[in-house]
Protein backbone atom coordinates (compact mmCIF):
# COMPACT_ATOMS: atom_id res chain seq x y z
CA UNK A 1 0.00 0.00 0.00
CA UNK A 2 3.19 2.52 0.45
CA UNK A 3 3.90 1.75 -2.74
CA UNK A 4 0.95 2.79 -4.40
CA UNK A 5 0.41 5.37 -2.08
CA UNK A 6 4.49 6.89 -3.34
CA UNK A 7 3.18 6.25 -7.04
CA UNK A 8 0.00 8.51 -6.33
CA UNK A 9 2.09 11.38 -5.03
CA UNK A 10 4.46 11.44 -7.82
CA UNK A 11 1.82 11.54 -10.35
CA UNK A 12 -0.23 13.99 -8.69
CA UNK A 13 3.18 16.18 -8.20
CA UNK A 14 3.46 15.67 -12.16
CA UNK A 15 -0.17 16.82 -13.03
CA UNK A 16 -0.29 19.63 -11.25
CA UNK A 17 2.55 20.68 -13.17
CA UNK A 18 0.84 19.98 -16.60
CA UNK A 19 -2.73 19.00 -16.40
CA UNK A 20 -5.74 20.95 -17.26
CA UNK A 21 -8.32 19.40 -14.78
CA UNK A 22 -7.82 17.07 -12.25
CA UNK A 23 -10.19 15.79 -9.88
CA UNK A 24 -9.72 13.60 -6.58
CA UNK A 25 -13.15 11.75 -5.12
CA UNK A 26 -13.16 9.80 -2.12
CA UNK A 27 -15.51 6.16 -1.53
CA UNK A 28 -15.42 4.96 1.70
CA UNK A 29 -18.57 2.87 2.72
CA UNK A 30 -19.73 -0.28 5.23
CA UNK A 31 -22.54 -2.28 5.08
CA UNK A 32 -23.67 -4.06 7.99
CA UNK A 33 -25.24 -7.32 6.86
CA UNK A 34 -27.86 -10.12 8.34
CA UNK A 35 -28.18 -13.23 6.23
CA UNK A 36 -30.89 -15.78 7.32
CA UNK A 37 -31.94 -17.32 3.99
CA UNK A 38 -30.12 -15.05 1.39
CA UNK A 39 -29.08 -16.77 -1.45
CA UNK A 40 -30.53 -20.15 -0.53
CA UNK A 41 -32.70 -21.42 1.64
CA UNK A 42 -32.05 -21.64 5.27
CA UNK A 43 -31.33 -25.22 6.12
CA UNK A 44 -31.81 -26.88 9.78
CA UNK A 45 -28.49 -27.16 11.06
CA UNK A 46 -26.97 -23.72 10.01
CA UNK A 47 -27.40 -20.35 12.07
CA UNK A 48 -27.54 -16.26 10.41
CA UNK A 49 -24.47 -14.57 8.97
CA UNK A 50 -23.90 -11.19 10.68
CA UNK A 51 -20.77 -9.02 9.41
CA UNK A 52 -19.69 -5.81 8.06
CA UNK A 53 -17.33 -5.30 4.78
CA UNK A 54 -16.04 -2.24 3.54
CA UNK A 55 -14.50 -0.27 0.95
CA UNK A 56 -12.32 2.60 0.50
CA UNK A 57 -11.42 3.74 -3.22
CA UNK A 58 -9.83 6.75 -4.37
CA UNK A 59 -10.81 8.06 -7.96
CA UNK A 60 -8.31 9.90 -9.48
CA UNK A 61 -9.62 11.79 -13.30
CA UNK A 62 -7.37 14.08 -15.32
CA UNK A 63 -8.17 15.83 -18.45
CA UNK A 64 -6.47 17.49 -20.82
CA UNK A 65 -7.02 18.25 -24.80
CA UNK A 66 -6.33 14.81 -26.47
CA UNK A 67 -6.29 12.61 -23.13
CA UNK A 68 -8.11 11.64 -20.05
CA UNK A 69 -7.09 9.03 -17.89
CA UNK A 70 -8.37 7.13 -14.40
CA UNK A 71 -6.12 5.65 -11.83
CA UNK A 72 -9.13 3.87 -8.85
CA UNK A 73 -7.05 2.25 -6.02
CA UNK A 74 -9.05 0.61 -3.44
CA UNK A 75 -9.06 -1.79 -0.47
CA UNK A 76 -11.81 -4.28 -0.02
CA UNK A 77 -12.10 -5.98 3.39
CA UNK A 78 -14.54 -7.85 5.63
CA UNK A 79 -14.17 -6.52 9.50
CA UNK A 80 -11.95 -8.56 11.18
CA UNK A 81 -10.57 -10.53 8.35
CA UNK A 82 -7.20 -10.21 9.12
CA UNK A 83 -5.20 -9.65 12.53
CA UNK A 84 -4.94 -6.33 13.97
CA UNK A 85 -1.17 -6.35 13.76
CA UNK A 86 -1.28 -7.72 10.32
CA UNK A 87 1.33 -6.45 7.62
CA UNK A 88 -0.29 -7.31 4.71
CA UNK A 89 -4.03 -6.39 3.65
CA UNK A 90 -5.09 -9.01 0.03
CA UNK A 91 -8.25 -6.72 -0.75
CA UNK A 92 -5.56 -4.07 -2.01
CA UNK A 93 -6.19 -3.87 -5.96
CA UNK A 94 -6.68 -1.45 -8.63
CA UNK A 95 -9.76 -1.13 -9.71
CA UNK A 96 -9.36 0.98 -12.78
CA UNK A 97 -5.96 2.31 -14.54
CA UNK A 98 -7.26 3.45 -17.86
CA UNK A 99 -6.25 5.93 -21.08
CA UNK A 100 -8.08 7.24 -23.26
CA UNK A 101 -6.87 8.95 -26.25
CA UNK A 102 -9.04 11.62 -27.78
CA UNK A 103 -8.00 11.83 -31.57
CA UNK A 104 -10.75 14.11 -32.13
CA UNK A 105 -14.30 15.06 -31.16
CA UNK A 106 -15.69 11.83 -33.14
CA UNK A 107 -12.99 9.03 -31.73
CA UNK A 108 -11.03 8.01 -28.92
CA UNK A 109 -9.07 4.69 -27.87
CA UNK A 110 -9.66 4.01 -24.57
CA UNK A 111 -7.21 0.97 -23.19
CA UNK A 112 -6.46 -0.59 -19.49
CA UNK A 113 -8.45 -1.52 -16.40
CA UNK A 114 -11.87 -0.13 -16.72
CA UNK A 115 -15.68 -0.60 -16.09
CA UNK A 116 -17.37 -1.70 -18.85
CA UNK A 117 -21.46 -0.86 -18.04
CA UNK A 118 -24.09 -0.26 -21.01
CA UNK A 119 -27.57 0.29 -21.33
CA UNK A 120 -29.59 -0.95 -18.22
CA UNK A 121 -26.47 -2.87 -16.91
CA UNK A 122 -28.22 -6.40 -17.76
CA UNK A 123 -25.25 -7.83 -19.93
CA UNK A 124 -22.49 -5.35 -18.84
CA UNK A 125 -22.42 -3.38 -15.26
CA UNK A 126 -20.29 -2.41 -12.89
CA UNK A 127 -21.64 -4.09 -9.95
CA UNK A 128 -21.01 -1.72 -7.85
CA UNK A 129 -23.18 -2.80 -4.85
CA UNK A 130 -20.44 -5.63 -4.10
CA UNK A 131 -17.65 -4.19 -2.50
CA UNK A 132 -14.88 -5.27 -5.18
CA UNK A 133 -17.15 -4.20 -8.18
CA UNK A 134 -16.14 -5.76 -11.53
CA UNK A 135 -13.30 -3.98 -13.99
CA UNK A 136 -12.30 -5.41 -17.35
CA UNK A 137 -8.31 -5.45 -18.68
CA UNK A 138 -10.12 -4.33 -22.25
CA UNK A 139 -9.44 -2.13 -25.10
CA UNK A 140 -12.65 0.53 -26.26
CA UNK A 141 -12.72 2.20 -29.45
CA UNK A 142 -15.39 4.80 -29.48
CA UNK A 143 -16.92 6.59 -32.47
CA UNK A 144 -19.57 9.50 -31.81
CA UNK A 145 -21.12 10.06 -35.69
CA UNK A 146 -22.91 13.25 -34.05
CA UNK A 147 -24.88 14.08 -30.80
CA UNK A 148 -27.40 11.31 -30.90
CA UNK A 149 -25.29 8.42 -31.39
CA UNK A 150 -22.49 6.48 -30.19
CA UNK A 151 -20.92 3.25 -31.33
CA UNK A 152 -17.95 1.15 -29.05
CA UNK A 153 -16.05 -1.40 -30.17
CA UNK A 154 -14.51 -3.60 -27.75
CA UNK A 155 -11.45 -6.39 -27.17
CA UNK A 156 -9.90 -8.35 -24.22
CA UNK A 157 -7.30 -10.85 -24.61
CA UNK A 158 -6.74 -12.90 -21.11
CA UNK A 159 -3.27 -14.30 -19.70
CA UNK A 160 -2.73 -15.81 -16.98
CA UNK A 161 1.14 -14.31 -16.91
CA UNK A 162 3.79 -13.33 -18.90
CA UNK A 163 5.25 -16.89 -20.69
CA UNK A 164 7.57 -18.03 -23.55
CA UNK A 165 4.95 -20.66 -25.20
CA UNK A 166 1.25 -21.10 -24.73
CA UNK A 167 -0.33 -21.82 -21.02
CA UNK A 168 -3.79 -23.02 -20.56
CA UNK A 169 -6.11 -20.33 -19.12
CA UNK A 170 -6.78 -20.89 -15.22
CA UNK A 171 -9.38 -18.45 -14.21
CA UNK A 172 -13.13 -19.25 -14.56
CA UNK A 173 -13.85 -16.07 -17.04
CA UNK A 174 -13.50 -15.45 -20.88
CA UNK A 175 -10.22 -15.94 -22.41
CA UNK A 176 -10.83 -13.42 -24.88
CA UNK A 177 -14.04 -11.22 -25.54
CA UNK A 178 -15.17 -8.68 -28.76
CA UNK A 179 -18.13 -6.49 -28.88
CA UNK A 180 -19.81 -3.67 -30.78
CA UNK A 181 -22.08 -1.57 -28.67
CA UNK A 182 -24.61 1.41 -30.67
CA UNK A 183 -26.82 3.53 -28.89
CA UNK A 184 -28.92 6.24 -30.79
CA UNK A 185 -31.67 8.74 -29.60
CA UNK A 186 -34.49 9.50 -31.47
CA UNK A 187 -36.75 12.19 -29.62
CA UNK A 188 -38.66 10.20 -26.88
CA UNK A 189 -36.80 6.64 -27.89
CA UNK A 190 -33.84 5.80 -27.12
CA UNK A 191 -32.41 2.34 -28.95
CA UNK A 192 -29.46 0.60 -28.47
CA UNK A 193 -28.13 -2.43 -30.20
CA UNK A 194 -25.20 -5.07 -28.32
CA UNK A 195 -23.34 -8.24 -30.64
CA UNK A 196 -21.14 -9.67 -27.82
CA UNK A 197 -18.88 -12.18 -28.99
CA UNK A 198 -17.62 -14.19 -25.74
CA UNK A 199 -14.63 -16.64 -26.01
CA UNK A 200 -14.73 -19.32 -23.00
CA UNK A 201 -11.80 -21.83 -22.68
CA UNK A 202 -12.26 -25.73 -22.48
CA UNK A 203 -10.10 -28.61 -22.61
CA UNK A 204 -10.33 -31.09 -25.49
CA UNK A 205 -8.48 -34.11 -25.80
CA UNK A 206 -6.25 -32.62 -23.58
CA UNK A 207 -5.08 -29.30 -25.30
CA UNK A 208 -7.13 -25.77 -24.37
CA UNK A 209 -9.48 -24.52 -27.18
CA UNK A 210 -11.51 -21.62 -26.82
CA UNK A 211 -15.15 -21.95 -27.82
CA UNK A 212 -17.75 -18.64 -28.35
CA UNK A 213 -21.03 -17.91 -27.71
CA UNK A 214 -22.80 -14.83 -29.00
CA UNK A 215 -25.27 -12.48 -27.20
CA UNK A 216 -27.27 -10.61 -29.80
CA UNK A 217 -30.06 -7.82 -29.26
CA UNK A 218 -31.57 -4.55 -28.95
CA UNK A 219 -33.00 -2.34 -26.02
CA UNK A 220 -35.43 0.66 -26.52
CA UNK A 221 -36.42 2.74 -24.33
CA UNK A 222 -39.64 5.63 -23.87
CA UNK A 223 -39.68 8.75 -21.93
CA UNK A 224 -42.71 10.95 -22.23
CA UNK A 225 -43.41 13.35 -19.45
CA UNK A 226 -44.42 10.93 -16.23
CA UNK A 227 -44.06 8.07 -18.26
CA UNK A 228 -40.97 5.67 -18.31
CA UNK A 229 -40.94 2.27 -20.47
CA UNK A 230 -38.24 -0.06 -21.84
CA UNK A 231 -38.10 -3.20 -23.80
CA UNK A 232 -35.26 -5.86 -24.75
CA UNK A 233 -34.86 -9.10 -26.63
CA UNK A 234 -31.51 -11.36 -26.31
CA UNK A 235 -30.74 -14.67 -27.83
CA UNK A 236 -27.63 -16.57 -27.43
CA UNK A 237 -26.50 -18.78 -29.66
CA UNK A 238 -22.77 -20.35 -30.73
CA UNK A 239 -21.42 -22.74 -28.67
CA UNK A 240 -19.74 -23.36 -25.18
CA UNK A 241 -17.64 -26.13 -25.06
CA UNK A 242 -18.42 -28.28 -27.66
CA UNK A 243 -22.22 -28.21 -26.68
CA UNK A 244 -24.48 -25.80 -28.63
CA UNK A 245 -26.26 -22.85 -27.38
CA UNK A 246 -29.44 -21.80 -27.66
CA UNK A 247 -31.36 -19.64 -25.42
CA UNK A 248 -33.36 -16.05 -25.26
CA UNK A 249 -34.15 -12.99 -22.84
CA UNK A 250 -36.95 -10.82 -22.62
CA UNK A 251 -38.12 -7.74 -20.68
CA UNK A 252 -40.74 -5.11 -20.55
CA UNK A 253 -40.97 -2.52 -18.28
CA UNK A 254 -43.87 0.45 -17.60
CA UNK A 255 -42.94 3.24 -15.10
CA UNK A 256 -45.85 6.21 -14.32
CA UNK A 257 -45.30 9.13 -11.86
CA UNK A 258 -48.27 9.37 -10.13
CA UNK A 259 -47.64 12.40 -8.34
CA UNK A 260 -44.54 14.53 -7.88
CA UNK A 261 -43.40 12.18 -5.27
CA UNK A 262 -45.11 8.86 -5.93
CA UNK A 263 -43.58 6.36 -8.56
CA UNK A 264 -45.36 2.68 -9.72
CA UNK A 265 -44.09 0.49 -12.07
CA UNK A 266 -44.65 -3.01 -13.36
CA UNK A 267 -42.36 -5.19 -15.37
CA UNK A 268 -41.61 -8.51 -16.23
CA UNK A 269 -38.26 -10.59 -16.73
CA UNK A 270 -38.00 -14.03 -18.98
CA UNK A 271 -34.60 -16.16 -18.83
CA UNK A 272 -34.74 -19.41 -20.37
CA UNK A 273 -33.80 -22.48 -19.13
CA UNK A 274 -33.51 -26.37 -19.96
CA UNK A 275 -36.06 -28.58 -18.74
CA UNK A 276 -34.42 -31.00 -16.18
CA UNK A 277 -35.81 -34.10 -17.84
CA UNK A 278 -34.03 -32.60 -21.23
CA UNK A 279 -31.57 -35.36 -21.97
CA UNK A 280 -29.75 -32.97 -25.33
CA UNK A 281 -26.19 -31.65 -25.11
CA UNK A 282 -27.65 -28.30 -26.67
CA UNK A 283 -27.04 -25.27 -23.49
CA UNK A 284 -31.21 -23.98 -23.10
CA UNK A 285 -30.21 -21.71 -20.14
CA UNK A 286 -29.65 -17.56 -21.05
CA UNK A 287 -26.63 -16.15 -19.27
CA UNK A 288 -26.57 -12.13 -18.21
CA UNK A 289 -22.95 -12.67 -18.28
CA UNK A 290 -21.02 -9.22 -16.65
CA UNK A 291 -23.81 -7.61 -15.85
CA UNK A 292 -25.30 -6.15 -11.97
CA UNK A 293 -27.19 -8.78 -11.31
CA UNK A 294 -27.82 -7.91 -7.74
CA UNK A 295 -30.05 -5.26 -9.09
CA UNK A 296 -32.49 -7.58 -11.11
CA UNK A 297 -34.65 -10.56 -9.31
CA UNK A 298 -34.82 -9.88 -5.99
CA UNK A 299 -32.60 -8.19 -3.58
CA UNK A 300 -31.50 -11.86 -1.83
CA UNK A 301 -29.74 -13.27 -4.71
CA UNK A 302 -31.14 -16.17 -5.18
CA UNK A 303 -30.89 -16.26 -9.25
CA UNK A 304 -27.42 -15.36 -11.29
CA UNK A 305 -25.32 -14.23 -8.79
CA UNK A 306 -23.27 -16.70 -8.78
CA UNK A 307 -25.97 -19.13 -8.91
CA UNK A 308 -28.07 -20.70 -11.08
CA UNK A 309 -26.44 -20.44 -14.63
CA UNK A 310 -27.49 -23.91 -16.29
CA UNK A 311 -30.29 -24.45 -14.66
CA UNK A 312 -34.49 -24.17 -15.34
CA UNK A 313 -34.08 -20.19 -16.02
CA UNK A 314 -36.30 -17.64 -14.37
CA UNK A 315 -39.71 -15.85 -15.35
CA UNK A 316 -39.67 -12.87 -12.79
CA UNK A 317 -43.05 -10.53 -12.43
CA UNK A 318 -42.60 -7.61 -9.98
CA UNK A 319 -44.10 -4.09 -9.51
CA UNK A 320 -42.34 -1.21 -8.12
CA UNK A 321 -43.67 1.27 -5.43
CA UNK A 322 -41.82 4.45 -4.96
CA UNK A 323 -41.67 7.39 -2.20
CA UNK A 324 -39.05 10.40 -3.05
CA UNK A 325 -39.63 12.96 -0.64
CA UNK A 326 -36.57 15.92 -0.17
CA UNK A 327 -33.96 13.69 1.23
CA UNK A 328 -35.56 10.34 1.82
CA UNK A 329 -35.84 7.46 -0.56
CA UNK A 330 -38.24 4.38 -0.20
CA UNK A 331 -39.33 1.63 -2.37
CA UNK A 332 -41.09 -1.70 -2.22
CA UNK A 333 -40.98 -4.31 -4.60
CA UNK A 334 -42.73 -7.47 -4.93
CA UNK A 335 -41.14 -10.35 -7.17
CA UNK A 336 -43.21 -13.60 -8.14
CA UNK A 337 -40.73 -16.17 -9.46
CA UNK A 338 -41.12 -18.96 -11.64
CA UNK A 339 -38.79 -21.45 -13.47
CA UNK A 340 -38.71 -21.20 -16.97
CA UNK A 341 -38.69 -24.76 -17.86
CA UNK A 342 -39.74 -27.82 -16.12
CA UNK A 343 -38.51 -29.02 -13.03
CA UNK A 344 -38.79 -32.21 -11.74
CA UNK A 345 -38.51 -34.29 -7.88
CA UNK A 346 -37.91 -37.75 -8.23
CA UNK A 347 -39.47 -38.47 -11.63
CA UNK A 348 -42.64 -36.23 -10.76
CA UNK A 349 -42.99 -32.70 -12.45
CA UNK A 350 -43.31 -30.07 -9.65
CA UNK A 351 -45.05 -26.62 -9.87
CA UNK A 352 -43.31 -24.04 -11.84
CA UNK A 353 -43.82 -21.50 -9.21
CA UNK A 354 -40.74 -21.23 -6.72
CA UNK A 355 -41.36 -18.23 -4.57
CA UNK A 356 -42.24 -14.77 -3.76
CA UNK A 357 -40.26 -11.95 -2.50
CA UNK A 358 -40.55 -8.62 -0.12
CA UNK A 359 -38.04 -6.31 -0.81
CA UNK A 360 -38.52 -2.86 1.28
CA UNK A 361 -35.16 -0.19 1.11
CA UNK A 362 -34.82 3.25 2.32
CA UNK A 363 -31.92 5.89 0.98
CA UNK A 364 -31.29 9.11 3.21
CA UNK A 365 -29.25 11.75 2.08
CA UNK A 366 -27.81 12.84 5.36
CA UNK A 367 -25.33 15.33 3.77
CA UNK A 368 -24.18 16.35 0.21
CA UNK A 369 -22.00 13.32 0.56
CA UNK A 370 -22.95 11.37 2.89
CA UNK A 371 -25.70 8.57 2.92
CA UNK A 372 -27.41 6.17 5.01
CA UNK A 373 -29.29 3.59 3.14
CA UNK A 374 -30.83 -0.47 4.29
CA UNK A 375 -33.20 -2.76 3.79
CA UNK A 376 -35.12 -5.84 4.78
CA UNK A 377 -36.14 -8.69 2.68
CA UNK A 378 -38.09 -11.61 2.61
CA UNK A 379 -38.72 -15.07 0.99
CA UNK A 380 -41.80 -16.95 0.64
CA UNK A 381 -40.85 -19.99 -0.77
CA UNK A 382 -42.73 -22.97 -2.15
CA UNK A 383 -41.95 -26.66 -2.22
CA UNK A 384 -40.66 -26.41 -5.77
CA UNK A 385 -37.65 -23.65 -4.61
CA UNK A 386 -37.09 -26.31 -1.77
CA UNK A 387 -36.19 -28.70 -4.92
CA UNK A 388 -34.35 -26.52 -6.59
CA UNK A 389 -32.18 -24.94 -3.88
CA UNK A 390 -32.32 -27.37 -1.03
CA UNK A 391 -33.17 -26.05 2.35
CA UNK A 392 -35.89 -25.35 4.39
CA UNK A 393 -38.67 -22.93 2.91
CA UNK A 394 -40.18 -22.45 6.65
CA UNK A 395 -37.31 -21.59 8.21
CA UNK A 396 -37.71 -17.77 8.26
CA UNK A 397 -35.27 -17.13 5.30
CA UNK A 398 -34.90 -13.21 5.87
CA UNK A 399 -31.87 -10.78 4.43
CA UNK A 400 -31.29 -7.49 5.69
CA UNK A 401 -28.84 -4.72 5.58
CA UNK A 402 -27.51 -1.23 6.79
CA UNK A 403 -25.01 0.83 4.80
CA UNK A 404 -23.04 4.03 5.30
CA UNK A 405 -21.54 5.82 2.04
CA UNK A 406 -18.97 8.64 1.95
CA UNK A 407 -18.29 10.03 -1.48
CA UNK A 408 -16.32 13.41 -0.68
CA UNK A 409 -14.54 15.49 -2.99
CA UNK A 410 -11.18 16.04 -1.79
CA UNK A 411 -9.83 17.87 -5.01
CA UNK A 412 -10.68 19.77 -8.11
CA UNK A 413 -7.65 21.70 -10.02
CA UNK A 414 -8.17 23.42 -13.44
CA UNK A 415 -5.13 24.48 -15.09
CA UNK A 416 -6.21 27.34 -17.73
CA UNK A 417 -3.53 27.35 -20.67
CA UNK A 418 -2.13 30.67 -21.15
CA UNK A 419 -3.34 32.86 -24.29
Amino acid sequence: MKKILLALTLLVSSWFCHAQQLDINGDLRARLEYRDGYGTLKPDTLDAALFVTQRARLNIDFASKNLKMRISPQNYHVWGDVATTSKSDLGNAFHEAWAEAVINKKFSMKLGRQEIVYDDHRIFGNVDWAMQARSHDAFVAKYLPDSNHTIHIGFALNANKESNFKENYLLPQYKAMQYLWYHGDFKNIGLSFLFLNNGMPFIDAGKEKVAYSQTIGPRLTYKKGKLNADAAIYLQTGKIGLNEVLAQYYTANLNYKAINTFTIGIGAEYLSGKAQDDATTTIKSFNPLYGTNHKFNGYMDYFYVGNHLNSVGLIDMYANLVYEKNKLMLKLQPHVFSAAASLYQAGTKQDNLLATELDLTFAYKLFENVTIDGGISKMLATTSMETLKGGNKDNGNYWGYVSMKFTPKLLSYKNEPKK
